[in-house]
Formats: structure tokens, C-alpha cells, sequence
């Protein structure tokens, strides 16, 4: 179920369908995605499909995790620090967090995260730091900006809020939309308050909610 043969195979499919840079393909093949799911569907982990993972979430398909995570190092070029929006198990934390220096990481529904802090703790990752708070939000401190936002959950339309937490040349990779989603990398150009859209793939992510649970 977890040998790494069953990881290759994961590794391979994902290269197969257009997942390129080394360093993705290396940390997905040596997180153990097993751990972020429950118990009873530990034998689906290695499979490229999306899981439940209780409150109405799930645990994104390694594919789109793979995909997130490149678009976001490719568009930024050298990251310092990561504000993720959407916690949910920690998976795709624990991937950024073998991928760049600094994770922050916001969820809404706080025994996700509760669940997601454990299992990161237990993995020995050391620079995330969490927080229990409306994602839509960011992390709204006074000048606080990010070289990368990366969004686990699909707004309506892009958030003022996000692109206003982007640093000069920041980058954030979100899903956009209601029924039909498009995953979306938006870019400030430099200090300015002007963003650059591109799009990609047609997506299907739980939708962006406020308030806290």
C-alpha cells in the first residue's frame, strides 16, 4: 500500500500528465499521503484522486496538488514565505513545506487543522505556522506580504483581499468560479496595482466560505 513502488507508479502517472519540475515530483514521491487520510481508505492513498476528509472537505488529488505547487514555483521564481489557504488534512502544507522556507497556513473548520497540526508535528516539520481564521481574509496583518498565496478552496471571483496581501512580483494560484472552475495564476507586477491573469486547467474545488467552524 505504501511501498515505493506504489509512490512511483503515483510519480510516473502524474509526470505522464504533465508534471514536470523534479523537486514536486521528488517531495510528493516521499510524503506519506497515507497518513492524511483516514485509516479505512489508507489503501487509496497512492491512487490520483481526490478523498473525504469529514466537514465537507477533501483531500485534493495529488495531480492538482502537484500542478498547484509548480505553477506557484515556476510564475514566482525564489519564495520566502507561503500563505496557504485551506489547511484541511495538511497535505498540500506538507508539500510547500519541503518546497520553500516559510508556510502559513489559514483553515476555517479548526478540528481539521487540530488533525492537520498533529500529523505535521509527528512528521517533524518545523516552519508552518497555523491559524484558525477565514481564509478569504489571508492573514491580514498591517504590510504583511507574500512572495506566493496558493488557494485550496474556489472563490466566486478573485479576492481584493489576496491580491492585496501579494508582495511586488507575488504570486497567487487559486480556482475561480461557481459550477465550472478555472485554476488561475495571478501575478503583481511588481509593486504596482496592476495583477496579470493566466489561466489553466478546468478544476472542481470546495467553495471558498466565510466564517469560522
Amino acid at each position: 500500500m505504501t511501498s515505493k513502488r506504489t509512490r512511483d507508479r503515483l510519480v510516473s502517472r502524474l509526470s505522464e500528465n504533465g508534471v514536470s519540475d523534479e523537486a514536486v515530483l521528488d517531495v510528493v514521491a516521499n510524503t506519506p499521503r497515507h497518513l492524511f487520510v483516514d485509516e479505512a481508505l489508507a489503501h487509496r492513498a497512492y491512487e490520483d484522486t481526490a478523498l473525504p476528509i469529514g466537514h465537507g472537505q477533501t483531500i485534493s488529488q495529488p495531480y492538482i496538488v502537484a500542478r498547484m505547487t509548480e505553477l506557484l514555483l515556476a510564475a514566482a521564481g525564489e519564495l520566502d514565505e507561503v500563505l496557504e489557504i485551506g489547511t484541511g488534512c495538511g497535505y498540500q502544507t506538507a508539500v510547500l513545506s519541503q518546497l520553500v522556507p516559510h508556510v502559513k497556513s489559514v483553515e476555517r473548520i479548526k478540528p481539521l487543522q487540530d488533525k492537520a497540526k498533529e500529523r505535521l508535528r509527528k512528521l517533524g516539520v518545523k516552519n508552518v505556522e497555523f491559524r484558525h481564521a477565514d481564509g478569504g481574509l489571508g492573514w491580514p496583518e498591517e504590510g504583511h506580504k507574500f512572495s506566493g498565496i496558493l488557494s485550496a478552496a474556489a472563490p466566486r471571483s478573485l479576492p481584493k483581499s489576496l491580491c492585496d496581501q501579494l508582495a511586488p512580483n507575488g504570486v497567487l494560484v487559486i480556482p475561480i468560479g461557481g459550477e465550472t472552475q478555472t485554476l488561475t495564476v495571478v501575478i503583481r507586477e511588481g509593486d504596482s496595482e496592476n495583477f496579470k491573469k493566466l489561466t489553466y486547467d478546468t478544476v472542481k474545488f470546495v467553495p471558498l466560505l466565510s466564517g469560522l467552524s
